[in-house]
């Protein structure tokens, strides 16, 4: 999976609720029906929260690290499921389906 896909679904369950790096590979495999590698994931944590787009919580009260989606990342969430339906409903028109 490319480092964008990864990004683009951890930032999907985010927009739900906050969440811990386990609790978003399980989001993502009841999703997808696969979970991410470590690196994939973390990687992806990393990046997202370098842009702004997610950030600590700050409700946190568990041991483990959770974050949750910025308003930059909804925005950008938007902006990346709509063109990715765009292109779905011309492949799908090209494909006869639509």
């Amino acid at each position: 999976m490319r480092g964008n896909d990864a990004q683009m679904l951890v930032l999907t369950v985010l927009a739900a609720e906050p969440r811990h790096g386990y609790a978003i590979n399980t989001a993502i495999e009841a999703l997808t029906g696969s979970r991410l590698g470590a690196g994939s994931l973390y990687g992806a944590l990393a990046r997202l929260e370098s842009h702004g787009l997610i950030e600590p919580d700050s409700a946190d009260t568990d041991e483990r690290r959770t974050v949750r989606i910025t308003d930059a990342g909804r925005n950008t969430l938007r902006a990346e499921l709509e063109q990715m339906a765009r292109v779905a409903q011309a492949g799908l028109r090209a494909l006869g389906f639509a």
